[in-house]
């Protein structure tokens, strides 16, 4: 199965905090049958909150990492752009709004912990 990974996750993942993912998170992602993306969006939002001094995680150690890494990097394609119109306004976060509509784009179950998250019509887990 495809699954796409919420922002925190990736975090906790990249930053050996695989403690606060759920047990079902952390069997999705160790399990060799599934695909596991990340999001470009989440980087550039990991780059901004490591600017602004609210992520002590620096983009070139989560880019070494991620290249170590199995999961699939998604570039933004303008099929997520254009689900981003048809989102209801439950969550007003622009990059959940963006990785959400991903989601939905590449028909991939949202691993997110994020309970406004889940209250969209999206495949998630946690």
């Amino acid at each position: 199965m495809k699954y796409l990974l919420d922002t925190h996750a990736i975090i906790w993942c990249i930053d050996k905090q695989v403690s606060k993912l759920s047990p079902k998170a952390r069997e999705i992602i160790l399990n060799p049958r599934n695909t596991i993306y990340i999001s470009v969006a989440s980087l550039w939002e990991i780059a901004i909150k490591s600017n602004l001094g609210k992520l002590d995680l620096s983009v070139d150690f989560l880019l070494n990492e991620l290249e170590q890494s199995e999961f699939g990097l998604l570039q933004i394609k303008n099929s997520y752009l254009r689900g981003l119109e048809t989102l209801p306004q439950i969550h007003k976060d622009p990059f959940d709004r963006l990785i959400i509509s991903t989601a939905q784009a590449e028909g991939a179950t949202l691993l997110t912990a994020d309970e406004n998250i889940q209250e969209y019509d999206i495949k998630w887990a946690w």
